[in-house]
């Protein structure tokens, strides 16, 4: 790192900094950051650890959940540092994008965890001594037994989805589908297994 951003990365404008002063040192912070450098980065995130930090607890109202979100807009901004261009934007709006695309990812996360759980029946209530109902446990014997006579392409994308907290787009560029088969796949998934444990209930009540 040349002497120049050392000095500026370890001294950053004080709050009354003209706007020019911060310019510079957000432009310093930027070819640093996409050349490698890890003292640039560091000072990156003391400059705008905060901020990320306080979007995504106020849109996800969870602190463990928004420092996780925190750390991986830092871990994809370092390994996707090749993908800022400065002359679209300065490197401040570029990492809130970054941050806006997690805060959605950790919502549809959270999203598909509680689909999964009322598919599965975790919602049930539970037996007179406390513990899990036999409906519960047959429910998710079924959910099991039906998942594995899905066909395999619409198998993988639900247990990607479910299990490996992956959104669609991930899903679609880790099986080379197209992201609306994904979706397709998702949502015809999610409509066989809610029949089946429906049905099962249906059985249950009659007899």
């Amino acid at each position: 790192m040349s002497t120049q951003l050392r000095t500026v990365t370890s001294a950053p404008p004080s709050a009354g900094a003209a706007p020019a002063e911060e310019t510079l040192y957000e432009e310093e912070l930027a070819r640093g950051l996409l050349a490698a450098d890890e003292q640039a980065f560091a000072a990156i995130y003391r400059r705008w650890g905060s901020l990320v930090h306080t979007m995504a607890t106020r849109s996800l109202g969870d602190t463990h959940e928004a420092e996780d979100v925190t750390q991986q807009v830092f871990i994809g901004a370092w390994r996707g540092r090749h993908g800022f261009r400065p002359e679209r934007g300065p490197l401040g709006a570029w990492l809130v994008g970054i941050t806006r695309r997690k805060i959605v990812d950790a919502l549809a996360a959270r999203t598909r965890r509680l689909t999964l759980a009322e598919v599965a029946g975790h919602a049930s209530t539970p037996d007179v001594a406390g513990g899990v109902g036999p409906d519960d446990v047959l429910d998710r014997v079924l959910l099991v037994d039906e998942l594995s006579r899905l066909p395999a392409r619409q198998r993988q994308v639900l247990c990607l989805a479910f299990f490996h907290d992956l959104t669609h787009a991930q899903i679609a560029e880790r099986t080379g589908l197209p992201l609306g088969t994904v979706k397709s796949h998702t949502r015809r998934g999610l409509y066989r297994l809610r029949g089946v444990l429906e049905q099962s209930r249906t059985d249950a009540r009659s007899i």
